[in-house]
């Protein structure tokens, strides 16, 4: 009974932080991943690989009811969703469907120590979130990203094809590599790469979920579905608090978020 009552706790819990993950998404447009995986996986007791499926779902269904909220707003750019989104899906649902499956349980043996697929996962989740955190949080002014160097589309197509590499294989959404790519290499406004970014991590999530749709492949859809309702009441939480708050401010408090999320995971996986 002792057992039991503990598991339910926990997934209160994880309901409850599942908001959290679409306040995320709507004040910033990103880190619903950066929420999700780590709420799952040491909060409700979910394994990493089946965590991050379970992820992508989430975040993608709350991604697009945002989506779909910043269009009506006019503060989406459809010709980036494309530019970005396109090569992203592909990319996503090709990791999903076929490099994930094919890694060994033991990746690779360092000494004594076994590198396990789902450790290696988290270890890379954190240091992609760590690398992004340190671009999103160096002072740029909106000006200074509208004003210098043409766009470069061509880079955007393949930043894209590697957002989508590294989001399928961690589970994430790649909002916190997407929203930088918009700012820097996209030339978008905070307010715009906000709402652009939730249509791509929309489209690319649910790709990704496909992905993982296996006959031996065991879903909690009672499970999903709680969790990501929980996310979209977060969803309107995050979109009536982005409307109070200055961009730049938005971009640095972010950076931060992620850098600590990153060094978390870190800890969490390699020395605990």
């Amino acid at each position: 009974m002792l057992s039991i009552y503990y598991m339910d706790s926990n997934h209160l819990l994880g309901y409850f932080l599942a908001v959290l993950i679409g306040i995320s998404l709507g004040l910033i447009g990103s880190g619903g991943s950066i929420l999700s995986v780590p709420i799952l996986v040491y909060v409700m007791g979910i394994e990493p690989i089946l965590a991050t499926a379970y992820s992508l779902f989430t975040v993608g269904i709350t991604a697009l009811v945002g989506g779909i909220k910043k269009a009506n707003e006019k503060l989406v750019d459809f010709k980036k969703v494309f530019l970005f989104g396109l090569p992203t899906l592909i990319a996503v649902f090709l990791t999903r469907k076929f490099i994930v499956p094919a890694l060994p349980e033991v990746v690779v043996q360092i000494g004594a120590f076994p590198v396990h697929k789902s450790t290696l996962i988290m270890s890379v989740f954190a240091v992609v979130m760590m690398i992004a955190a340190v671009r999103m949080i160096q002072p740029t002014k909106e000006t200074e990203l509208l004003e210098h160097s043409e766009i470069n589309y061509i880079k955007i197509v393949f930043t894209g094809v590697f957002i989508g590499l590294i989001a399928g294989f961690v589970g994430a959404g790649g909002g916190f590599l997407i929203i930088p790519a918009l700012l820097f290499l996209a030339k978008t406004p905070m307010k715009i790469a906000i709402g652009t970014s939730l249509f791509i991590i929309a489209i690319q999530s649910l790709i990704g979920f496909l992905g993982d749709i296996r006959p031996e492949q065991i879903l909690d859809w009672k499970l999903l579905i709680t969790f990501s309702s929980c996310s979209i009441v977060g969803l309107f939480i995050g979109s009536a608090l982005s409307q109070k708050l200055d961009a730049s401010k938005l971009k640095t408090l972010f950076g931060w978020f992620v850098l600590v999320m990153g060094i978390y995971i870190i800890v969490k996986e390699v020395f605990i």
